[in-house]
């Protein structure tokens, strides 16, 4: 392999020897210096954020005119119990947590097998009624938040709903009960 490096080198010896490089290559590296030297596209982004600030600003101003030349619009929030006074925020505060400690014991019966699938339907059936009336009652004592009938009526809402919830769970405690007594007496004969 030695000799045969040799041999093309030495046959070779004119092309390497040369100190003139090939015809063109100056032509060539010039060029490719003409390309590199080129300046690069470059985006001005001043322009753009000027443009994109007008219209954040006319958006803006735009807003605020509208907001003071159109009468705003009331709110719509619902008057509760607990707005009219403290001592109905207590009374409400009671009840509604009540209502919901009865609901989370529901669905945890529920959850166990207790309660039958028309039975689940009517228990929704019933909440979706006393929501209704809620929302009537709600309307009511926003027309006349002074008016002891209809804080009464509130007050009734929020006992008998409590106490169809309780009544409801005490009855599926006991059932809950049998049934566990049952299988006791079944595991003792």
């Amino acid at each position: 392999m030695k000799d045969e490096l040799e041999r093309l080198i030495t046959n070779n010896r004119h092309a390497i020897q040369d100190d003139e490089p090939l015809e063109g290559h100056f032509e060539r590296f010039e060029a490719r210096l003409q390309k590199a030297s080129k300046p690069t596209r470059t985006i001005n982004f001043r322009p753009i954020l000027k443009i994109a600030a007008i219209v954040v600003f006319v958006l803006l101003a735009g807003n605020q005119a509208r907001m003071w030349f159109l009468p705003e619009k009331e709110k719509e929030e619902a008057l509760t119990l607990g707005s009219i006074s403290e001592e109905y925020r207590e009374v409400e505060f009671y009840y509604t947590n009540a209502i919901a400690m009865g609901m989370n014991q529901w669905e945890k019966l529920s959850n166990e097998g207790l309660v039958s699938e028309p039975e689940q339907q009517m228990m929704q059936k019933e909440q979706n009624d006393f929501d209704l009336m809620y929302q009537k009652l709600q309307e009511e004592l926003k027309a006349n938040p002074n008016d002891e009938r209809v804080i009464n009526a509130m007050l009734e809402y929020y006992q008998a709903r409590m106490n169809i919830i309780t009544l409801i769970i005490n009855k599926l405690q006991e059932v809950k009960q049998q049934k566990n007594n049952k299988s006791n007496e079944n595991l003792e004969i």
